[in-house]
């Protein structure tokens, strides 16, 4: 790729020690606001999901051998079977789908090394991307909305006061601001939401003032805390979702590779990268945190800047790591009321569906097709709907997960089936 501008840092080199702490600092704010609001709405704790996503990069650094600058930050597509398995199997269940997706990067990894990446294009046009990415925002929206509308189970209008305010804000800053700003909506809304709710009076504050400045996070060890078994109702609930995030992390590949003019899908390779993302979520099961994926929003501050020092990846590592063990951070991401993350929960899940949309409209397709009509209209009706399937008692696939396999079998029996490039689907 022939350089198109001015790099501040290149992938390798070492930035001055200022430099260093400020860009690394800019990137940890970049990931903050939405890896910690995957554990908020799923009932894990925030402190534990920033170490997890702090040990996941440096994970990843190391596997990808210094060659790929990302961060590595809590899944969003995990939040809806992250919330059902909480219900039925409580955290030993979710670590044990979180584990598992993590050995579903690894055997994928492992085929593309071998194979090459064409089986997936086949398994994963747009056709059936886009509607279950569509689910994922859509099968959210009643979470975001009862978060902002309802208190001990009643309407309370100050609730829905701070949610819009903190939707407000949040929009504001995506659309009206420039720069790093832009990059951050989700940030400076929970920031502007949780100074409005503070304003309001429905902001516990005692807890912060009583924490200690070092406090140990409530980590949930395998053998330690729960002992692990496996339930194939946890593997349906997960393990269908991961075409999603593995979708999503080569569309990041591609767009970074553009943004750091290297093409990183060769070197270091695909498989490493996906491989990294697989070992970040296995150490993320063994400490109690959610799966993660890489962060768009992180390469989005990479276009801004242009410094792609690996060293700045390395800073924000550490800088998670280091809030996760503050108590006093912990305490008042744990303060955060409800509506907050309810505001901007609802622009966040109506992106994720319109971004699902977007794939579609992007990669031209044609609804007048019979085929791609109905492959979508049953992706997203058994996917919002919440269909499931019920073998015996412990046989059961619902809901995206069941989309998500309806949807691949669809494309590959159906008549008139197109291989799509990924370069084409994510706009190489």
């Amino acid at each position: 790729m022939k350089p198109s501008s001015k790099i501040v840092l290149r992938i390798d080199e070492k930035p001055k020690f200022l430099q260093w702490i400020l860009l690394s600092i800019q990137h940890l704010f970049a990931m903050f606001g939405a890896t910690v609001l995957v554990p908020a709405l799923t009932g894990m704790s925030p402190a534990v999901a920033l170490v997890s996503s702090g040990l996941g990069t440096l994970a990843f650094i190391l596997i990808t051998r210094g060659k790929v600058p990302s961060y590595l930050g809590s899944s969003f597509a995990f939040i809806n079977p992250l919330i059902a398995i909480k219900a039925f199997e409580g955290f030993a269940g979710i670590m044990v789908g979180s584990f598992l997706v993590g050995i579903v990067y690894a055997i994928v990894a492992l085929v593309i090394a071998k194979t090459g990446i064409k089986w997936l294009m086949k398994l994963l046009p747009p056709i059936v991307v886009g509607p279950i990415i569509m689910v994922i925002g859509l099968g959210l929206s009643s979470v975001a909305v009862s978060m902002v509308t309802n208190h001990h189970g009643g309407y309370d209008i100050d609730y829905v006061l701070v949610g819009l305010v903190t939707l407000v804000i949040t929009i504001v800053f995506a659309i009206y601001t420039k720069g790093f700003l832009s990059v951050v909506p989700v940030l400076m809304g929970i920031i502007g939401g949780y100074i409005f709710a503070l304003i309001m009076g429905i902001v516990d504050f005692q807890r912060v003032i009583e924490a200690s400045w070092f406090e140990v996070p409530p980590f949930e060890i395998p053998f330690v805390h729960f002992t692990p078994h496996f339930t194939w109702k946890v593997f349906l609930l997960m393990v269908p979702v991961a075409i999603v995030p593995i979708a999503e992390h080569i569309g990041h590949q591609l767009v970074l590779s553009k943004v750091v003019e290297k093409d990183l899908l060769e070197d270091p390779g695909l498989h490493k990268s996906l491989f990294g993302d697989s070992v970040a979520s296995i150490i993320a099961s063994c400490i109690g945190g959610p799966p993660v994926t890489t962060y768009g929003e992180n390469i989005g501050v990479l276009a801004i800047t242009k410094a792609f020092s690996i060293y700045l990846f390395i800073g924000a590592s550490c800088f998670a790591i280091l809030f996760g063990f503050c108590g006093k951070i912990s305490a008042l991401l744990s303060s955060i009321p409800t509506p907050v993350m309810g505001g901007v929960s609802i622009l966040l899940f109506g992106i994720i569906a319109s971004s699902g949309l977007r794939m579609l409209v992007e990669n031209k397709i044609d609804f007048s097709q019979k085929r791609n009509l109905i492959i979508a209209s049953v992706i997203l009706v058994i996917g919002i709907g919440g269909a499931a399937i019920h073998i015996g008692s412990h046989f059961s696939l619902e809901g995206m997960a069941l989309a998500s396999i309806i949807g691949v079998v669809l494309n590959q029996i159906l008549p008139g089936k197109q291989v799509v490039d990924f370069k084409d689907m994510f706009g190489e």
